[in-house]
């Protein structure tokens, strides 16, 4: 016959799923009821998060633990812990999460660039805000999460492809970035035609087969919109922080406000709103013109109460013959020291 002392001695190293501590660590072993006559125990479990997939199994886990402890029946009520007791632990399991999504130490910060819509020149802020960061002494790798359509590989000029070593790939370094991209496994530039579990697949592989080494922050090129690729990472990374493109354009901004309305509803934090293709300035009169409208970047920080990090004008890289990398802007370029600022502004944030 189990006892009350019983039932908590073979459910305290069970651990919450969502704060992966042990129910004890958490106290999240309420009321206990055992009906002698009938050899029933009933239980009050205390877990993160109710009414979910991982509530049902482990469920199932904490039935199977007590009738083979003996019960003959098992009756469990799930009720949310305090709020003061999820803080205490959340950001542990977060950081235990991501470690070991990467098979290394908790450290690396996330940064998942995305956008309501394609087209606004999101992977090359991706791009380039990585390389801002190299050149301001960080550990920088990027993940080309836009399964479908992938840029980074070609932005940044890579020629070459990772390599196998042993039971890890070895990302290609490029200016000192670490990259990998869907691009590198598909062959002359072949269609993906994949749906969603396929993709949280190569996404995870993305993250545990990969020897990234130690990274300060691992940059996330999302696919535009709010699909399963998307959902994928705000699962996996629950610490992320966002960085959202837009440009200037009332519709794009509009557009825009779902990516960020996506991260806040799913605790991501926005770090900032970088508007792109926000003028154009004549080399000859000096005079800007708002090609794409005015405004849009302002009224998307305001509706998702943040900020805009920087506003980037419509112009070139300078061309180089010998480097090969047609979105890469130089360090001394304009837009190179308008993403350098934009680096700084997060070095400071996160």
């Amino acid at each position: 016959m189990l006892t009350e002392d019983k039932v908590i001695e073979l459910l305290n190293p069970v651990e919450d799923p969502f704060l992966h501590k042990t129910l004890e660590e958490t106290g999240g072993i309420g009321e206990i009821k055992i009906k002698e006559e009938k050899n029933h125990v009933s239980v009050k479990v205390l877990i993160a998060k109710t009414n979910t997939a991982e509530q049902m199994e482990l469920q199932q886990k904490i039935v199977n633990i007590l009738k083979e402890g003996g019960a003959e029946t098992v009756g469990l009520r799930f009720e949310q812990l305090p709020d003061d007791v999820i803080e205490k632990y959340q950001p542990a399991a977060h950081e235990e999460q991501e470690a070991s999504l990467l098979g290394g130490e908790p450290g690396t910060k996330f940064i998942s660039v995305a956008s309501g819509k394609g087209g606004v020149g999101k992977s090359t802020v991706t791009v380039n805000l990585a390389i801002a960061l190299k050149r301001l002494g960080k550990r920088v790798g990027i993940i080309d999460a836009d399964i479908y359509g992938f840029s980074v590989p070609d932005m940044m000029g890579v020629e070459e492809r990772p390599v196998v070593r042993g039971e890890k790939i070895i990302p290609v370094e490029r200016f000192g970035v670490k990259v990998v991209s869907m691009g590198f496994f598909v062959e002359d530039n072949s269609p993906v035609i994949w749906r969603g579990p396929m993709l949280g697949k190569m996404l995870t592989s993305f993250f545990k087969e990969v020897e990234w080494g130690d990274l300060d922050y691992l940059l996330l090129d999302l696919p535009p919109g709010t699909g399963d690729v998307a959902l994928d990472v705000h699962s996996m990374l629950p610490s992320s922080k966002e960085l959202i493109v837009s440009t200037p354009h009332p519709t794009a901004a509009f557009v825009a406000a779902r990516a960020g309305q996506m991260a806040i509803q799913t605790d991501h934090e926005i770090l900032g709103i970088v508007e792109n293709m926000a003028y154009f300035q004549s080399e000859v009169s000096g005079v800007k013109e708002y090609i794409f409208g005015k405004g849009g970047g302002k009224k998307l920080a305001e509706e998702l109460k943040s900020e805009v990090l920087g506003q980037l004008p419509l112009q070139q890289p300078y061309e180089e013959e010998e480097i090969f990398a047609p979105s890469v802007y130089q360090e001394d370029h304009p837009i190179g020291t308008a993403y350098r600022n934009i680096a700084a502004k997060i070095i400071d944030k996160y």
